[in-house]
């Protein structure tokens, strides 16, 4: 029977082909990328002598935890040489190693939580620790994914974490670290282990390839380095996926692109730049050419989204802002960035969210795209916020006209002239032309009109310290409003009005405002008081004790005939013992 490769991507046997993530595994803690901090931390215990009894290892999948966990029990029974303690240098291996290594070594008992959470599992471990190691320097414990264990399994282990045996160490690795009990945290000591950098994961993937003797383009090693999200362990799967695709030749950017169903980079820049000129025809077109070529719906909008983030970048940034791609790319983000103002491309960020939230829901993810293009592309055909923001300011600080039938300003009685081509006419004392929500109660109205209800309580419940139309709120907080009040808001105003709204809460302790609900329950109460006052209700009051007036209606406006509306808000009274009285 032949000999199994080595936990450490190692293969005795010389035959079996072995993964990359596996082959490449790092064999000492130099081979580490990205974990500078907690290697420079361990050493310097290791230095001083200050090497903790047990320590936690977090971190996001495929980072090194359980890699790390085996290092460690390397490092603190190293022995090799003139070298009899603990050691962060493992090369060469020492004399316990590749026992190790391997999994095979008396003295270090390795333990997956995910498949043996309970009690009676720890306390095999809690009846060995008493006695000393068989060969090692140090009884050595890895758990792995320690979240998955047990209410009971995590109180056996307190004791033992209070005061362990001098010759033993615990080493735990979770990617759910808010998973694990405080009091089993606060017994260990905690490294985070960090994503690798998107620049040096494609870095380490191209030196792999030139050890394996492949060649993928640089763009699509920097295409699998974004997928993997900071995991070296899924960066490797992603590149033993990609070789496959053209053996003997050089994988290309495009090669990788098929293989992750994105969509070419060059053609979302070209998309991008269609919604950023309001060119509807095209951006529908090439959503679904990209769609019909095998890329996500999703996907699409996810691209979309860090095309506005690099350019938002640029603008912030300037000549600093480091922009992920080739000369052409990085060329034509920066034109992008120039052309399209803070503003808009805050907008649009803001719509595409929305969007993407909107295509997770749609039962046709595409056409839910498609739709999100459409209303992107038209609000690039409103004047851009700051534009909208000015015209709206000079409205409200030009003079009123001088009778009804004088002619708006910029306008010639004869009506040659005319606003020019996207400048959105801006006069407060026309309805029309003017500023479309001059009021905070005219907001309300036009959440009413969405018949989004949740949202519609909210506000008539808010507090406004400050309102202005153009473009400002200020409420006083509460706790029941809906979590994303202020985010449902801004988008619904600024797709409304086109301009840019600052939501936030009041700063400060405010004076006491009312809401619309209160103002309501006030007039409502006054109405009341002054029926009771009334001679008739008095004395039927004063006969019936015990009736109470449900509603208070305005008396029918005339030739209203006999239908008298219900007041909003309220609810018809109940017919028992209660008495209705009209005014």
């Amino acid at each position: 029977m032949s000999e199994s490769p080595g936990l450490f991507g190692d293969d005795p046997s010389g035959g079996g082909y072995v993964v990359l993530a596996r082959k490449y595994r790092p064999k000492t803690f130099a081979d580490l990328i990205g974990q500078e901090a907690m290697v420079r931390t361990i050493g310097n215990a290791f230095a001083l002598g200050r090497i903790p009894h047990a320590v936690m290892l977090t971190g996001v999948r495929g980072v090194g935890k359980t890699t790390t966990a085996r290092l460690l029990a390397r490092a603190l029974n190293y022995k090799g040489g003139e070298v009899d303690g603990p050691h962060i240098e493992l090369d060469p291996p020492g004399e316990h190693c590749q026992a190790i290594m391997e999994s095979r070594h008396p003295d270090v008992f390795e333990m997956d939580a995910a498949s043996r959470t309970g009690i009676n599992d720890i306390r095999e471990i809690l009846d060995s620790v008493r006695y000393a190691p068989v060969m090692a320097r140090y009884k050595v414990y890895i758990i792995d994914e320690v979240h998955m264990l047990s209410t009971q399994a995590f109180n056996g282990l307190l004791k033992t974490l209070e005061e362990p045996p001098p010759h033993v160490k615990f080493i735990f690795a979770t990617t759910e670290i808010r998973k694990v009990p405080v009091t089993v945290l606060s017994r260990c000591q905690r490294f985070d282990l960090k994503r690798i950098d998107t620049e040096r994961l494609a870095t380490h993937l191209g030196s792999i390839c030139a050890k394996e003797d492949v060649k993928v383009d640089a763009d699509g090693l920097m295409l699998i380095a974004r997928a993997a999200e900071g995991s070296a362990r899924d960066g490797l799967s992603l590149l033993d996926q990609a070789l496959v695709q053209k053996p003997g030749e050089t994988v290309s950017a495009a090669d990788v692109r098929d293989m992750l169903g994105l969509a070419d980079r060059g053609r979302v820049l070209d998309l991008f730049e269609a919604v950023a000129r309001g060119d509807a025809k095209t951006a529908v077109n090439e959503v679904r050419n990209q769609y019909d070529s095998g890329a996500d719906p999703a996907l699409i909008l996810r691209d979309l989204l860090e095309v506005g983030h690099e350019a938002a970048r640029a603008q912030a940034l300037g000549a600093d802002a480091r922009i992920i791609g080739g000369p052409d790319w990085v060329t034509r983000v920066r034109a992008l960035a120039e052309s399209v103002s803070p503003a808009q491309l805050s907008r649009l960020w803001q719509m595409l969210l929305k969007a993407l939230e909107e295509a997770a829901k749609a039962p046709d993810p595409i056409a839910a795209v498609e739709m999100a293009m459409v209303r992107l592309c038209a609000a690039q055909n409103l004047p851009p916020p700051e534009d909208a923001a000015r015209l709206l300011r000079a409205a409200v600080s030009a003079p009123p006209a001088l009778g009804a039938g004088a002619e708006p300003r910029g306008r010639e009685s004869d009506g040659a002239s005319s606003p020019p081509l996207n400048q959105a006419p801006a006069r407060a004392e026309s309805p029309e032309s003017g500023h479309r929500y001059a009021r905070f109660e005219d907001v309300v109205e036009l959440v009413s009109s969405q018949r989004n209800v949740e949202l519609e309580i909210a506000l008539e419940r808010m507090k406004v310290t400050h309102f202005s139309p153009l473009g400002e709120l200020e409420f006083v907080p509460a706790p029941d409003q809906p979590r994303d009040l202020v985010r449902q808001l801004k988008f619904l105003l600024e797709e409304n009005s086109g301009i840019e709204w600052r939501i936030r809460p009041s700063s400060g302790v405010p004076a006491p405002v009312e809401s619309i609900a209160d103002r309501r329950r006030k007039e409502d109460a006054r109405k009341l008081e002054e029926l009771k006052r009334q001679p008739f209700v008095a004395e039927a009051l004063k006969h019936f004790p015990e009736a109470q007036i449900a509603v208070v209606r305005d008396p029918p406006a005339e030739n209203a005939g006999d239908v008298v509306p219900m007041p909003p808000h309220k609810t018809p009274a109940a017919p028992a013992r209660k008495k209705e009285a009209d005014r």
